[in-house]
């Protein structure tokens, strides 16, 4: 007898348990299948120009929908622009019952939105009304806290104003919840555009916000494609813009806001390793898998889809990995037995099928299980891919489909060393019973978020993002608040104050920039020794030579030129030639040299030479140099006072050098204070936020207070574990050769500030564009700031501007602080699990 109910157990198939979707249909026909947007607290007919959205699992046409023109989304933005003042009027606590209504109302609309989600999407039933669905309620939820404690956590801090966002098609209702809720508890109001593929659930989600009374234009769903987001993008009244998507339309946007002073935040491609040590729980490791690369068809940009095992078990793991997939059902999203559900949309189908076979062309071996596939829709069977080479397509390109491309590896640096290997930094899990080799690697992966001994976990107290290609900006957490709020001061008080440059000083010669010289030197300019020397126009003439002025000091021949400051050490210009330095009386206060492309490429290798040295140092161990530092100006201080006097006079350069001193100290004691949090996210995990270094970062350094200025965007920067290569106020570069003084007698590692002089504008942009700089600070003019923002696209580095607004260097509460930290750092979030 328990013989025979031994094989039934395992010759019977699993039955079909579909869910009911008559609710969602009434809904549908109820509104005739046609559907407009939402502006301004009222629906807008279709009209001529819709789009179809369709059911992926069966073809089946669900509804039509309206495409916004440049006048919708332009009423749109007047609408939210409009609502603005009144928005920001309510108290927190007021905005917190808005935002505590709207997760009321998806718990009782559960049903129906997930429903509506799996029919637009594809994907299983059971993953919109499990994991989805509690999402977006708890992100509602935890941002309507964020409102009401708004004036006492984020003190000093209001809404940026009107934001655009445009989500994807993957998590339409869980990318809604993502942007809505924190835009809104912020005291901003909203432009949102869903994807063109799966626009229902935006558009449900609407008519909730309306059920609960939402204030008109605070809200605003507009829908279309790739053009509406444009459109979006491009509105000159909107504040902000909040992307997720590819890599490759966060460059298009990256570009389109240059010239702008918007706000921008991305959360892009991924390509996440998924590493498997030797010790690990293969078990785990596996239904881990499942859900890390065949969870929404793979259809994630943080999906587990590069497969990194150690060498000694790769055999033994894949044959595991091969039994799973063979038990995995493809079929009906609808069904609740169901573990895959079917692809978005032909284009995704077609390119997903095409990498596949590109990986296959290039030497890898392709596995499929044996599994029954509907007889129509969009639906492919996982996809397990060995013998794949790091360099090749499908171990580089984001596939997002449910293709898992495996590698092995030796060592835990070389599995570090490959999981680095990509452009991407999204996400990556560890899987190790040792918990000191899964925290070490754990902490030397490059990615927003990672995952030990689990995957795909997420909650609104926990932030989300990138590094480096995968985008900036983070959701959820205190840190997702940050991204729709800006200081007071910097809205309020500065919002209208351009740069105040230095008093130009009385030029002895004019020349022309553009003008060169016989020997090919540039005009003003010429080689004396392999040192540039001016030859005043009108300069007097001493033995029937030229007598060169030199501060007062009369006589040929006595070199004041100072040099770059690169890996420690002083260096002639690339180029070989220099450029005058004049004082605010006209008189010549010395030479600076001129930077080159090859300066900054110095700069940068000799800044990334050291940077993972410095950023492993002790925080305790970088606030005593910094503390050396403020030693050794002081010890300096008549003389360097002396030599600012000549450009800004005595009185500001005495207060400069004071203040500086004063931030050396402020920074040396945040080196060990600025620190991550601990999360505890509703499950049996300990989330640790830390507050990572960014890496080389290229500052461009104002005019107005050439010694303040520079020490306040450098120090953050390295007191956080940074490096960085800045390039000073060109009209008073012969100062850097008393800060490279102070910093060779402060015992500062070579490579961790290094000062190149030169023309700003050319060399911000080769700073830009350098795909070896992680991110760029500009504090100069605007042409500046969308100068360094059109060079960043090629890496997406972080940008950081004071979009040509004058900042007071002599106010700590605009010139120092926490807020010049949060840009020095970024946030890695760490999973751990704990518990039997």
């Amino acid at each position: 007898m328990s013989s025979s109910i031994v094989e039934k157990f395992y010759s019977m198939e699993y039955g079909p348990a579909p869910e009911d979707a008559s609710e969602v249909v009434k809904w549908l026909d109820a509104h005739k299948r046609s559907f407009g947007h939402y502006i301004d607290g009222a629906w807008t007919g279709v009209g001529k120009n819709a789009f179809e959205t369709k059911n992926p699992a069966t073809g089946e046409v669900l509804a039509k929908v309206a495409t916004a023109d440049a006048a919708d989304v332009d009423r749109a933005v007047k609408a939210a622009r409009a609502a603005l003042p009144g928005w920001q009027a309510l108290t927190g606590h007021q905005r917190a019952r808005y935002l505590y209504a709207l997760a009321r109302q998806v718990l009782k609309h559960s049903r129906k939105l997930a429903v509506l989600e799996t029919l637009d999407n594809g994907k299983s039933i059971r993953e919109s009304r499990d994991i989805d669905i509690p999402l977006v309620a708890r992100h509602f939820y935890h941002h309507a806290g964020w409102a009401q404690l708004l004036e006492e956590e984020f003190p000093g801090y209001v809404g940026v104003g009107v934001v655009g966002q445009i989500i994807p098609w993957n998590f339409p209702l869980l990318m809604f919840a993502w942007k809505v809720a924190p835009a809104l508890a912020a005291g901003n109001t909203v432009v949102i555009k869903p994807a063109e593929f799966t626009p229902l659930s935006a558009i449900l989600l609407a008519e909730i916000a309306d059920e609960i009374g939402l204030p008109k234009g605070v809200l605003n769903v507009i829908n279309g494609d790739g053009k509406t987001g444009a459109a979006i993008v491009e509105h000159a009244d909107i504040d902000k813009i909040a992307f997720t998507g590819s890599t490759e339309v966060g460059r298009i946007i990256r570009k389109a806001t240059a010239k702008t002073t918007k706000k921008l935040s991305l959360e892009l491609g991924g390509k996440s390793p998924f590493i498997v040590f030797d010790d690990a729980d293969l078990d785990s490791a596996v239904e881990g898998l499942v859900d890390g690369i065949w969870f929404n068809q793979g259809q994630v940009c943080c999906a587990g889809s590069r497969l990194l095992v150690q060498e000694r078990i790769a055999e033994k793991l894949y044959d595991k990995i091969r039994a799973r997939m063979e038990t995995l059902r493809v079929g009906s999203p609808l069904d609740k037995a169901i573990d895959i559900g079917a692809i978005v949309d032909q284009v995704q189908y077609d390119r997903i099928k095409s990498l596949i076979q590109t990986g296959v062309a290039e030497g890898a071996t392709c596995w499929q299980p044996d599994v029954t596939m509907p007889e129509k829709g969009l639906f492919l069977k996982p996809t397990l891919m060995t013998g794949v080479s790091p360099a090749s397509t499908v171990a580089q390109e984001e596939i997002f489909g449910p293709v898992l491309v495996a590698m092995t590896f030796r060592t835990p640096a070389e599995a570090v060393e490959l999981a680095n290997n990509t452009t991407y930094g999204l996400a990556a899990c560890v899987w190790s019973e040792n918990i000191n080799v899964a925290l070490d690697v754990a902490a030397q992966v490059k990615a927003g978020v990672v995952w030990v001994n689990a995957t795909n976990l997420f909650d609104a107290a926990c932030g989300f993002g990138g590094y480096r290609e995968s985008g900036y900006g983070r959701e959820g957490g205190k840190e997702g608040m940050y991204e729709y709020l800006e200081p007071r001061w910097l809205l309020d008080e500065l919002k209208a104050k351009p740069v105040v440059a230095l008093p130009e000083p009385v030029h002895p010669a004019s020349g022309n920039d553009d003008a060169v010289a016989e020997d090919g030197s540039p005009d003003g300019l010429s080689k004396v020794d392999g040192q540039a020397a001016l030859y005043v126009a009108d300069s007097e003439m001493v033995d029937d030579e030229p007598n060169i002025l030199y501060s007062g000091v009369t006589g040929f021949g006595i070199d004041r030129t100072v040099k770059q400051y690169i890996g420690g050490k002083q260096a002639r210009p690339d180029s070989g030639y220099s450029y005058p330095v004049y004082g605010l009386n006209g008189v010549l206060v010395g030479e600076a040299p001129l930077g080159s492309r090859k300066d900054i490429r110095n700069a940068v290798e000799a800044a990334r030479n050291v940077a993972a040295k410095w950023a492993r140092t002790a925080a305790h161990g970088r606030a005593q140099i910094l503390y050396f530092m403020a030693e050794n100006l002081v010890q300096r201080r008549a003389e360097i006072v002396a030599k600012l006097a000549e450009f800004v006079g005595p009185e500001q350069a005495a207060i400069e050098l004071d203040y500086g001193v004063e931030r050396i100290f402020s920074y040396a004691a945040w080196c060990d204070k600025f620190e991550g949090s601990v999360h505890n996210p509703p499950m049996r995990m300990v989330t640790l936020a830390m507050k990572e270094a960014i890496g080389v970062v290229g500052v461009l350094c104002p005019d107005d207070a050439p010694l303040l200025g520079l020490l306040s965007l450098v120090l953050p920067a390295i007191a956080m574990g940074n490096t960085v290569v800045a390039v000073p106020s060109e009209r008073c570069a012969t100062l850097m050769g008393e800060l490279y003084q102070v910093l060779d007698t402060s015992d500062l590692p070579g490579g961790v500030v290094n000062i190149v002089a030169g023309k700003a504008s050319e060399l911000g942009k080769t700073l830009a564009e350098h795909d070896d700089v992680d991110a760029v600070w500009s504090f100069r003019d605007e042409a500046a700031s969308a100068m360094v923002k059109l060079g960043s696209i090629g890496n997406l580095k972080q940008v950081w501007s004071n979009e040509g607004r004058q900042v007071d260097w002599f106010d700590p509460a605009q010139a120092e602080g926490r807020h010049f930290l949060r840009h020095a750092t970024q946030i890695k979030n760490i999973w751990v699990p704990y518990g039997e």
